[in-house]
């Protein structure tokens, strides 16, 4: 399944979210996937300890955050979330990200190959960030993926 699909499957899409904290930024990327038994609780909040204890090292030059943590912090089957925030925010000391992409994958080998690979080649297209970024509802985010 491609990003999108799994996305769409999770109903798991948020466009034009106000939040400036971003442990609550974390939470509402995980909702949909705990709701949805993608993932358990512990594995936002393992995401959360990860960056208290190690720093953002998920958020990129681009404005684009990836939380992600182990397989084993509590992903029950491949999946993602995506949060576009309607003002950029810091993650702990981090850069500013807007775009947050939340992934979680059942074993060490999908979550590089499949999670952040395919992130960053679908978001590797500043054409398309401006759109999401100019998104207002989940529909049209699903139209530019």
């Amino acid at each position: 399944m491609t990003i999108k699909q799994l996305l769409m499957e999770a109903n798991a899409i948020q466009v034009g979210v106000r939040e400036s904290d971003w442990q609550q930024v974390l939470m509402l990327a995980a909702r949909p996937l705990v709701e949805n038994g993608y993932i358990h609780p512990a594995y936002y909040q393992a995401v959360i300890s990860n960056t208290l204890a190690h720093g953002a090292y998920y958020v990129f030059d681009e404005g684009i955050a990836i939380p992600h943590a182990r397989p084993e912090c509590g992903v029950i089957k491949n999946c993602f979330s995506m949060v576009v925030l309607a003002e950029p925010i810091a993650f702990g000391d981090s850069e500013r990200a807007d775009i947050i992409i939340m992934f979680g994958a059942t074993d060490s080998n999908s979550h590089i190959q499949e999670g952040i690979r395919a992130i960053m080649e679908l978001l590797d297209n500043d054409v398309r960030l401006k759109k999401l970024r100019a998104a207002t509802a989940w529909q049209q985010v699903v139209e530019i993926l």
